[in-house]
């Protein structure tokens, strides 16, 4: 019988063009899934979400993690990203307390203070009529979030040590080496946490103190570097981006900009405590969901097939790499109506009701899903909360996208605004 694969081009991706350029343009001439030689291996893409969750969530054992990965681990180690298997169980098991909701809810604090901060700047800029650099000023206030939840009181001795990741937006090989140095730092945290038997409220605390429930045993000394490295990279580029896109999007659609300042009306940063009144701001979840739905910071994942498979009708080979882009997925217009707009009301309720569960996946699906989803999104609630409640931004050069296709998703040139105050 025979078995049968998906239609693709004869020739391979041409590694000179874009991978998200070629991608669109083989969806148009296959349809959602078809095969190609990437990067010489054999390889489905797929923007069915039925298979996507197949891979994702259904038979996610079977799938191990594909070549982008790869880049990662250079600079991650062998972190929770990057782990496979009983090893990574092991590890997710440990590390999901420290993200519990009301572990969360006890971080709020932090991410008020650094967005008071921002906001007194913007503010000052906005009497000034001075354009802010919107992409630094987001990233150094993310970075304040994360190296403040997991170090807490030893923040200030680590904070000049990570500024590399705001200051420097490269993520070549010289960065990766220049990162991974800086184990040196968090291992004196926790050489100096030992010595004077303090157990701290922070993440990092929670993960010295982790004990598998299994086994009783705690994380090797270099795990544990690589895991709080791991929740550093990847708790400050998702967010910092996603909130950037969030500006970008606002700056170009008054109407929404407007809609959103009259659900903020008369809010404060005293709406943001107890964590469970964010659920009051329906609207600015809305916004948040349908930047992610545009511009998802992770628009690609891979998987390879440990052991032949099916996507539907199609046979997988073992060893083929599966292409997810919830970029286009997120984008595709059996799902959306008018994908490419920007509509926050799309989230709505009664909007929502009915739309395939995978219709979005900004932080991937299953059991390999982000484990820091819960703590990004109170992040960029408070700061939405408290920051366009006070201000709006005009984006006054308004330059053509060009979009830089890492790891993550995100704009060659920073966003440069100018703050307004709300009349």
């Amino acid at each position: 019988m025979q078995r049968l694969v998906p239609p693709g081009p004869d020739e391979p991706y041409n590694v000179s063009r874009e991978l998200l350029d070629w991608m669109r343009d083989q969806f148009a001439r296959f349809g959602d899934t078809y095969r190609a030689s990437i990067y010489e291996i054999p390889s489905y893409v797929t923007r069915n979400p039925d298979y996507a969750g197949h891979v994702l969530r259904d038979n996610w054992r079977n799938y191990v993690k594909g070549q982008a990965v790869k880049r990662v681990a250079l600079l991650l180690g062998n972190g929770l990203i990057v782990s496979e298997g009983e090893f990574w169980k092991r590890q997710r098991r440990m590390i999901q307390p420290a993200f519990h909701r009301e572990t969360i809810a006890g971080l709020v604090d932090i991410a008020r203070c650094a967005n008071a901060t921002l906001l007194r700047n913007w503010e000052q800029a906005a009497r000034e009529s001075a354009p802010v650099n919107v992409t630094l000023d987001i990233s150094r206030m993310v970075l304040e979030v994360i190296l403040g939840s997991i170090f807490g009181d030893d923040r200030a001795q680590v904070g000049p040590h990570f500024s590399i990741l705001s200051e420097n937006p490269a993520r070549g090989l010289e960065f990766a080496q220049r990162f991974r140095s800086l184990g040196r730092v968090i291992q004196e945290v926790v050489d100096q946490r030992r010595r004077q038997q303090r157990v701290a409220p922070d993440i990092l605390g929670f993960l010295m103190e982790a004990r598998d429930p299994l086994s009783g045993q705690g994380m090797a000394q270099r795990q544990l570097l690589n895991e709080v490295m791991t929740l550093i990279v990847a708790g400050h580029e998702t967010t910092a981006l996603t909130l950037n896109w969030v500006w970008y999007l606002l700056a170009l659609h008054p109407a929404v900009d407007r809609k959103l300042a009259m659900e903020l009306d008369n809010a404060g940063p005293e709406d943001c405590s107890p964590v469970e009144n964010l659920s009051r701001f329906a609207y600015t979840r809305q916004t948040i969901e349908e930047a992610l739905r545009l511009y998802p910071p992770v628009w690609l994942m891979t998987r390879r097939a440990l052991q032949s498979d099916k996507l539907g009708d199609y046979f997988v080979p073992a060893g083929t790499e599966i292409y997810i882009p919830n970029y286009f997925i997120q984008r595709h217009p059996d799902l959306w109506r008018d994908p490419d707009c920007f509509d926050p009301d799309r989230f709505g309720t009664e909007q929502s009701s009915g739309r395939h569960r995978l219709a979005t996946l900004p932080f991937s699906a299953g059991p390999r899903n982000c484990i820091g989803e819960t703590f990004a999104r109170m992040e960029m609630q408070v700061h939405l909360i408290m920051v366009a409640s006070r201000l709006s931004l005009r984006y006054s050069e308004q330059k053509p996208l060009d979009l830089e296709l890492g790891v993550n998703l995100r704009n060659k040139n920073d966003f440069t605004m100018t703050p307004e105050f709300r009349t």
